[in-house]
């Protein structure tokens, strides 16, 4: 792909609740933009979330970015995980708290079970904190092989989010 008119849409879910959770959301926004081959879409509203599965741990804070890539699945991984590395990301305990994670949700219409990369992911769905501002900035979205973002957010309206309107992130230049 070297031509804007072969990018695929994407949708990454940002989220932290360790350290000065903004500035991690803000910080991994500037910095997956930082370098070619991402071009910013959207970023959604801030919303501040309950942990879901994992240990007692502090409430996140989560937002949704839409973006066209002219990166690969698997180079588009390897740039989000350098980033989460970047704010000094653990990985102890499967969904435990953390400074920050990026997760990539949707590539275009792939679907693959690899597993270092699962797309669409393979918990979106259930997710409140991804569906919620997903859907404040792109009502027609789908997800594939599950469907309408709006109605798969039926589903998980039992899960605590609330939009932080004082909070809002800066689109990069």
């Amino acid at each position: 792909m070297n031509s804007w008119d072969d990018a695929r849409r994407v949708v990454l879910s940002l989220g932290s609740n360790l350290g000065q959770r903004m500035d991690n959301l803000q910080g991994a926004l500037d910095s997956l933009f930082d370098a070619r081959g991402l071009r910013f879409v959207a970023a959604s509203p801030v919303y501040e979330t309950a942990p879901v599965g994992g240990p007692e741990q502090g409430p996140y804070l989560n937002a949704i970015v839409v973006a066209d890539t002219l990166l690969g699945p698997q180079t588009l991984l390897e740039r989000a995980q350098s980033v989460e590395e970047a704010f000094e990301r653990v990985r102890d305990v499967r969904w435990g708290p953390r400074t920050l994670d990026v997760d990539i949700i949707v590539y275009g219409d792939e679907v693959s079970d690899d597993p270092d990369l699962t797309l669409p992911h393979p918990h979106a769905h259930e997710r409140a904190f991804v569906l919620r501002p997903w859907a404040d900035v792109d009502p027609e979205a789908r997800i594939p092989g599950r469907g309408s973002v709006r109605d798969l957010l039926t589903a998980v309206r039992h899960q605590e989010v609330h939009r932080r309107d004082d909070l809002v992130l800066q689109v990069p230049d």
